[in-house]
């Protein structure tokens, strides 16, 4: 099985981190994309370990980067089963960082972008343990019909996307919306004014209040 690797900030106890905080890139893009979150976030959570490893396959559209799963056409048969495949890897990849570490699920927070966000949802809640929260950014449900008799647990989320997004339609986000709760998980939304497909100041603001508040301090 493939093994995840990539860029990191250690806690300020390099020794004894209290939460461990996983990001996950975009197709096309590499863990360095998302590590600059960790850097802003850091100074407010010195307890806090990051890590940002790179998706396990060469992104198949553009030939550079990494993607976590294929999305060169909407073959949901397809899609379904490449995620399962790489949700066995990631899933791996936290337990052993979380035993690694002497940690469990409630000092575990997921953040994401646009696919990686997709798989932050997907994986976050199916884990049997609650983790602490996940962030997403300009992503979206990926298989919301199956999503009620698969989920395993209902951690905080909180979902931001731009209103311009030319990439993933800003109605994933009021879509995504509804799914979690209805199924009673927590979530809260923003929409930013005159955001395309990106994160903006605003957005790792917010970013960084909800891992404040539901990481242990």
């Amino acid at each position: 099985m493939k093994t995840l690797s990539g860029p990191s900030i250690k806690a300020k106890n390099q020794d004894n981190p209290k939460n461990l905080v996983i990001l996950m890139h975009g197709i096309g893009a590499d863990g360095n994309d998302l590590i600059g979150l960790a850097s802003n976030w850091s100074h407010n959570m010195p307890d806090t370990e990051f890590l940002s490893p790179n998706a396990p396959f060469t992104c198949n559209m553009s030939g550079t980067g990494y993607q976590w799963f294929g999305f060169v056409d909407k073959d949901l048969v397809r899609i379904r089963a490449e995620v399962s495949q790489v949700a066995l890897i990631l899933n791996n990849f936290i337990d052993d960082q979380l035993k690694i570490r002497n940690l469990n699920d409630t000092n575990l927070a997921l953040v994401g972008f646009s696919q990686g966000a997709m798989l932050a949802l997907h994986v976050g809640l199916r884990r049997k343990k609650k983790c602490a929260g996940i962030v997403g950014y300009s992503g979206m449900l990926l298989d919301p019909d199956n999503l009620q008799n698969e989920v395993e647990s209902k951690p905080p989320i909180v979902l931001v996307h731009g209103d311009i997004d030319p990439v993933i339609t800003p109605l994933s986000l009021p879509k995504a919306e509804t799914k979690l709760k209805n199924l009673e998980i927590p979530v809260e939304t923003h929409m930013r004014e005159g955001l395309g497909h990106g994160i903006d100041a605003e957005g790792v603001e917010i970013g960084k209040t909800f891992l404040h508040k539901n990481l242990q301090s």
